[in-house]
């Protein structure tokens, strides 16, 4: 059986190989409670285009508040670098064509790992685009993500489109803890469900 690999300390490698460079850096993020950490941490040694594409967020009115504190956030949040804001399309229609016949599957099984490579497509892409040195996401940091599936994708993406994947598991090391305190400073919105109009009737019902 092979050891689980351990990608927050991945992580720390490439970082202390950065030496003195500063490369840049396309973040995906899901919101900005979610990226409050990630961008504190990451914001230290690279310069970060936030990439906010979530066309899986329902509806429309919370993709915007979601669009509006992530930009106040990184208004806000004091960094050594520069932090730049990129919003992809808000293309809902893709998301549905691409769960399709997985209506009724689980959270946190195949519906949300097809969704995972959907952004993280678009995220690479739009990387390649602006000569991004690295690309990665903030999704890792939920304790309900899967972040070997997302580290694999973001692998696999990687050597497809010649972007290097910023390997990660943003949870450890009191990452998710973090982003609650700092959205507590931040007074920050934080939604109570993952986004997509599955996840949100999950809480309905859970309610």
């Amino acid at each position: 059986m092979a050891n689980k690999r351990n990608y927050q300390k991945e992580l720390e490698i490439t970082l202390s190989n950065l030496k003195d460079s500063v490369p840049t850096l396309l973040l995906h993020s899901c919101c900005a409670p979610c990226s409050s950490y990630v961008l504190e941490y990451l914001s230290q040694y690279f310069r970060i285009t936030v990439f906010y594409y979530n066309p899986n967020i329902y509806p429309p009115a919370e993709y915007e508040k979601r669009v509006e504190e992530q930009q106040r956030l990184i208004h806000e949040l004091p960094a050594r670098y520069p932090i730049s804001f990129c919003q992809g399309v808000y293309d809902s229609d893709r998301f549905y064509e691409l769960t399709r016949g997985m209506e009724q599957f689980p959270e946190g099984g195949e519906r949300c790992f097809t969704c995972y490579e959907m952004r993280l497509l678009a995220a690479v892409t739009k990387a390649k685009e602006l000569h991004c040195d690295y690309f990665t996401t903030t999704l890792s940091i939920s304790p309900l993500k899967n972040a070997d599936k997302l580290n694999q994708i973001g692998e696999k993406l990687a050597l497809e489109y010649g972007v290097p994947y910023l390997n990660s598991d943003f949870k450890k090391k009191n990452g998710y803890q973090r982003s609650i305190e700092l959205s507590h400073l931040y007074g920050l919105y934080r939604q109570d469900y993952c986004g997509c109009v599955f996840s949100a009737r999950q809480r309905e019902l859970r309610k």
